[in-house]
């Protein structure tokens, strides 16, 4: 079967997500705090009747927290240890590994490279793959 990711945007860098772990993108809904959780937790949603984490993936993965617009989306995937939620500026489209080419990634800040697995090159795109369990590692473990 062929690979295809969801591409979604932080600022201007483009990230993408296998989309056989992509389960929903949602707009944003009411998120429930956590007291005493990682300043990058947002805090839980109730989604269909299931409670699902949810994490703001500009604040892990170091950019400014900003508001939110219209064009922000929680991408709900399942992980090993169940479902969980990604705050993104914008979900931009599905692309199939025939339109892209991937490269082993080079010299990235190494924060970063923990989360990534490869940069995604295409003739007009160029996006970075998340692995999105290792996202949430920190908060399962802890």
């Amino acid at each position: 079967m062929e690979q295809k990711w969801v591409v979604f945007q932080l600022e201007e860098n483009a990230y993408g997500i296998d989309v056989q772990s992509v389960r929903s993108i949602e707009r944003v809904i009411p998120i429930t705090r956590i007291p005493n959780a990682a300043s990058y937790v947002k805090g839980v949603i109730n989604l269909r009747g299931v409670v699902t984490p949810v994490i703001d993936l500009r604040t892990r993965l170091g950019f400014d927290s900003i508001e939110e617009t219209e064009e922000t989306r929680i991408i709900i995937a399942t992980l090993e240890h169940g479902d969980a939620g990604f705050i993104v500026d914008r979900a931009n489209e599905v692309v199939e590994a025939t339109d892209v080419r991937i490269e082993p990634l080079t010299d990235q800040k190494q924060e970063e490279t923990t989360y990534l697995t490869a940069i995604a090159k295409g003739e007009e795109q160029l996006f970075s793959l998340l692995e999105p369990n290792r996202l949430f590692e920190e908060i399962i473990h802890a």
